[in-house]
């Protein structure tokens, strides 16, 4: 039964979504200022993602080829690159999520 075994075809399809998913980082760091990058290791569930927070703590999350491709993207955005199983998240991205959450309890 393959109910669970479901394999991506690679395709054109793939490479849009790079292409999108790279386009929206390169905004955000843009757009943002004091921005840093965290790279998330891939997990059964997920494949390897870089997390983008700025200083304020505001952050974006999007799939990545590889560790190594964030480190390169990181270098020509101009802005640090951090293993995030190394040295954790930032406590400014845990005030900003729950500055969201009192946010979006009030409304």
């Amino acid at each position: 039964m393959r109910l669970f075994r479901r394999k991506r075809r690679p395709g054109n399809g793939d490479r849009a979504r790079t292409q999108l998913d790279t386009s929206h980082l390169e905004e955000f760091v843009r757009t943002r200022i004091g921005v840093e990058a965290y790279v998330e290791p891939q997990t059964t569930v997920t494949e390897t993602t870089v997390i983008l927070i700025a200083s304020d703590g505001e952050w974006t999350r999007r799939r990545i080829d590889a560790p190594d491709a964030a480190y390169r993207l990181g270098q020509r955005l101009g802005i640090p690159v951090y293993d995030v199983a190394r040295v954790g998240y930032p406590q400014r991205k845990r005030d900003y999520d729950a500055r969201q959450r009192v946010k979006r309890t009030r409304e």
